[in-house]
């Protein structure tokens, strides 16, 4: 088998997220099955994901890996990404297929995914033409109030107050980067950048910052939250629409091994963290 890996991008809207479930349309499921056409049924195995996006969640820069028959990816691997084009929908694309170590772990290898989400302030709101991945906010924004707010929250911390927990998962995560900017078309976007994120937490932060943005809570108030041990019922989730994972960074080839190593288990934390952490095991959904 040769393990493949596939850069891609969806439109969300009409997705219930990226995995499989049973009786709806889901980009693994689309994907699959396209390629089951190529490869033969039961042949393309261990599809799997950087990060598992929720319903109505786009990607530009999603990252997956794929195993598949070497002989019948030897002969068809100059055409695949043509061939891909000409059988799935329009609103999943397969930018880029390549072959790679079978180390690689498009999940547990990845060092770092970014997301970016837009959001418009104006009188006369979105373009008809970017409503799909573009949140309408009827209250003015201030972009350094938003700013402020981005930067209390980066760091490593725990981030349970903006995260749907799940049983035997830390909500200890590291945004390496965030911040905000206005485009001149008046949109504003934050992207935001970490090791990893837990269901809904891009999506809680952005609905925070946006409540600090607007002048409804102080600057302060996300970064506030990070003290609490439960989910706090006032965050706001922002809508998924507005939502896109826009790149996804590995390490060199000879480290895909030990980045997946160390993703499984338990990272090293903050002294005053590891207490928390101690009795959970790393579970890493984006």
């Amino acid at each position: 088998m040769a393990r493949v890996r596939l850069d891609v991008g969806y439109d969300g809207t009409d997705f219930s997220g990226w995995a499989a479930q049973p009786g709806r349309r889901t980009v693994a499921g689309v994907l699959l099955a396209e390629l089951e056409k190529v490869f033969g049924p039961g042949n393309p195995t261990g599809l799997t994901v950087a990060g598992r996006t929720d319903a109505g969640v786009h990607a530009t820069g999603q990252v997956c890996h794929v195993d598949l028959p070497d002989e019948r990816w030897q002969a068809l691997a100059p055409s695949l990404v043509r061939r891909l084009a000409g059988l799935l929908p329009g609103d999943v694309r397969v930018w880029a297929a390549r072959e790679v170590p079978p180390t690689f772990d498009a999940r547990f290898s990845a060092m770092w995914r970014r997301y970016e989400y837009r959001v418009v302030d104006t009188e006369s709101g979105p373009s008809p033409l970017r409503r799909h991945d573009t949140l309408f906010w009827l209250r003015p924004l201030d972009l350094d109030r938003l700013n402020a707010a981005a930067a209390g929250l980066c760091g490593e911390h725990d981030f349970a107050a903006f995260c749907k927990r799940k049983e035997h998962a830390t909500t200890i995560r590291h945004i390496t980067a965030m911040s905000w900017r206005r485009e001149p078309d008046g949109v504003l976007a934050a992207t935001v950048q970490a090791d990893a994120f837990c269901q809904a937490m891009v999506r809680s932060l952005v609905g925070a910052m946006l409540t600090a943005g607007d002048g409804r809570r102080e600057p302060d108030w996300p970064a506030s939250l990070l003290t609490r041990t439960e989910r706090v019922s006032d965050v706001l989730v922002a809508p998924p629409h507005g939502l896109n994972l826009i790149a996804v960074g590995y390490p060199d080839e000879a480290e895909f091994a030990a980045r997946a190593e160390q993703t499984r288990n338990l990272r090293g934390v903050p002294a005053g963290l590891r207490a928390a952490a101690a009795a959970q095991p790393t579970d890493r959904p984006s």
